[in-house]
């Protein structure tokens, strides 16, 4: 689905040295797989999430969906941030209709949708209530239910649950694996935390940097159906520590050099 060929991106500053934050790299992403990345602050995780969104375009390479050259932003590539950005004027309903009414879709067809995806992340009795007055949990189910609902082939997350308290952030955790499984979006889901980039995903890319380029790929061996207690297994906690260690060391060879 996603091919990422060669893909470099260097920002320019008049009055210093451009800085290479990312790239070379090359990946592929197989359509309905969840893809978490994790590595160092600043190696461009998050520049790599921009680009697949087409918000920036890279400085040399290129990014194809379905063989196709992305070239700005579009509605199949949805970009979840950590911040929420809720419109705090607008009640949770109003909020995840937002983007459908923004394409024009009838209202009908908005109302279904709304509905839908306020029940499927637990929100179905909130609809009249406004940011304000949703915890953070809330608030992220609020903006996974608005990215759902235009239904795109891509999802990209950008660090989605950083702020939460870890019991929270747990339940977002498998919330997230839940309808993911229900709605087979593509997921491509950057994250600092080792342990929720393994409970999450079909494979881990490990980045290194800056620049920041893939230095190992990790499929970990777990059902698609798991669940939380996954993480207490031998093997998840034997790869936690394999992945904590590549983070951790500051002089490597390059491996894995070939499209995931």
């Amino acid at each position: 689905m996603i091919q990422v060929e060669g893909v470099v991106k260097t920002y320019h500053d008049p009055t210093s040295r451009p800085f290479h934050a990312l790239g070379p790299v090359d990946l592929l992403v197989r359509e309905g797989e969840f893809v978490t990345i994790v590595g160092p602050s600043g190696c461009g995780k998050s520049t790599l999430l921009t680009l697949l969104a087409g918000l920036e375009l890279p400085t040399a390479g290129r990014i194809l969906v379905d063989g196709k050259e992305i070239r700005g932003p579009d509605r199949q590539r949805t970009l979840v941030p950590q911040s929420y950005s809720l419109f705090p004027w607008l009640t949770v309903y109003e909020n995840v209709a937002f983007g459908l009414r923004l394409v024009g879709l009838p209202e009908d067809h908005v109302r279904s949708a709304v509905q839908h995806y306020l029940a499927l992340v637990g929100l179905e009795g909130f609809a009249t209530r406004y940011p304000n007055q949703l915890s953070g949990g809330m608030k992220q189910r609020v903006a996974i239910a608005r990215a759902l609902a235009l239904r795109p082939r891509l999802l990209l997350m950008d660090e989605p649950f950083g702020a939460l308290d870890a019991q929270t952030r747990q339940e977002m955790q498998a919330l997230l694996r839940a309808v993911w499984q229900a709605d087979k979006t593509t997921v491509v889901f950057v994250t600092h935390d080792v342990e929720e980039a393994l409970y999450l995903a079909d494979r881990v890319i490990v980045m290194t940097g800056p620049p920041g380029m893939v230095r190992e790929i990790i499929e970990p061996p777990f059902p698609r159906e798991r669940t939380l207690e996954v993480k207490d297994t031998p093997e998840f906690i034997r790869l936690r520590r394999r992945v904590t260690d590549l983070l951790q060391k500051g002089n490597f060879t390059l491996q894995n050099k070939a499209p995931l």
